[in-house]
């Protein structure tokens, strides 16, 4: 589901909404928007692809763990700075241990453990909260670098 939006400074902002509920399509969809979306705003090639690749993790972490959950996409505006931000959330099982989970290769169910501390490193800034039992959300932003 898209929605446009019109910012206060007349600038047209998009915001994309993905259930994700199956690997295939849903991942790819994510994937793609957070592309599109990225090229939009004028990031390089390069940077789209982390973005994209953050999009990617973010999903597979919902179906992984969760099953099912919603990303978010949008275009972001900070002290005139561009951005593109993208919120996970689920209602699954949540984190008992957020700090554990963000170390490289901690897995509590066989996978790599790469996902959530890849997501950090690929984005500027990264966010999560988690109630076990009631789920999690990340949001994760990367911001338009200016050239001087």
């Amino acid at each position: 589901m898209e929605n446009i939006t019109r910012k206060e400074s007349g600038a047209i902002s998009r915001s994309i909404k993905i259930e994700i509920t199956s690997e295939g399509v849903d991942i790819a969809r994510a994937v793609s928007y957070a592309f599109e979306i990225a090229a939009e705003i004028g990031f390089d090639k390069n940077t789209r692809f982390m973005i994209a690749t953050a999009a990617s993790e973010l999903a597979r972490n919902i179906l992984f763990h969760a099953t099912a959950g919603l990303i978010e996409i949008r275009e972001i505006v900070k002290d005139s700075q561009k951005g593109v931000e993208i919120i996970a959330g689920d209602r699954g099982p949540g984190i008992a241990d957020i700090a554990q989970a963000m170390q490289d290769h901690f897995s509590s169910n066989g996978g790599l453990g790469l996902g959530l501390p890849g997501v950090k490193r690929l984005m500027d800034d990264f966010e999560i909260e988690s109630t076990p039992g009631a789920g999690t959300c990340v949001a994760a932003r990367k911001w338009l670098k200016s050239v001087s």
